[in-house]
C-alpha cells in the first residue's frame, strides 16, 4: 500500500522526524511505500473558504495558487495518510493546520448548493506526535480533533502514537521510545493489511 506522510515540523531533523524514522523503516520491511512531504519547505496559504472548490466535484478547484495542488494530488494516490507534528499550544503546527483546512475543503465537496462525495472517503488516516508534556494531556486535543475531522471526511482512523520530550537540553530518542514506535507501526500494519482481506 502508499503511505504517504505529512510532516508538520520545522527541523528537519527534530524529534517528530526522529519518532517517524523507525516507524517507516517497518512500514517499507513489511513492503508498503512510504512518501514524506515536509510541509515547513512548501508555500501552503491559508484557506480563505471562499467555496470555489465546491464548484466542481471531480477536482481540487482551489483557487490559491501554491503547492496545496501537489499535495492533494499525493494524496489522492496514497491508500494511508499519516499526520506526522509536534504539538504547538495543544495543537498542530500552522502549515499542517493550513493544510488541514484546505484539504477538508477540496476533499470534501460538502458545502456547494447541493451536497457531493468525499474524493478520499475510505482511506486511512494516523497520527504521529511530539510534545513537551505527557501525551494523554499533550496531544489529546489534536486527537480529538482529528479524530472529528476522520469521520466528518468518511476517513478510516487508525490510532494515534504521541513522544514526549522533557526538555531541550535532553536526548529525545531512546530505546523505549523506538520500541514504542516500532509497535505502533506495527498495530498499523495489521490494520492495513485486515483491511485488505
Amino acid at each position: 500500500m502508499k503511505v504517504l506522510i505529512l510532516q508538520g515540523s520545522p527541523k528537519l531533523e527534530g524529534n517528530t522526524e526522529q519518532l517517524l524514522k523507525p516507524m517507516v523503516a517497518e512500514l517499507e520491511a513489511a513492503g508498503h511505500q512510504t512518501e514524506q512531504i515536509g510541509l515547513y519547505g512548501l508555500e501552503i496559504k491559508g484557506c480563505i473558504a471562499c467555496r470555489t472548490c465546491q464548484k466542481d466535484w471531480t477536482k481540487f478547484g482551489c483557487v490559491l495558487h501554491d503547492d496545496g495542488q501537489m499535495i492533494f494530488d499525493r494524496v489522492l494516490e496514497a491508500d494511508v495518510l499519516i499526520l506526522a507534528t509536534p504539538i504547538y499550544s495543544w495543537y498542530c503546527t500552522a502549515p499542517m493546520k493550513a493544510i488541514l483546512d484546505r484539504l477538508v475543503y477540496g476533499m470534501n465537496k460538502y458545502y456547494g448548493d447541493e451536497k457531493g462525495p468525499s474524493l478520499w472517503e475510505g482511506r486511512d488516516l494516523a497520527l504521529v506526535m511530539t510534545c513537551g508534556y505527557e501525551p494523554a494531556k499533550g496531544t489529546d486535543l489534536f486527537v480529538a480533533g482529528m479524530e472529528r475531522y476522520a469521520k466528518h471526511s468518511r476517513l478510516n482512523y487508525l490510532g494515534s502514537h504521541g513522544a514526549r520530550h522533557r526538555g531541550y537540553d535532553m536526548v529525545f530518542m531512546d530505546e523505549e521510545k523506538e520500541a514504542a514506535a516500532r509497535n505502533f507501526a506495527r498495530e498499523l500494519i495489521g490494520k492495513m493489511e485486515r483491511k485488505r482481506l
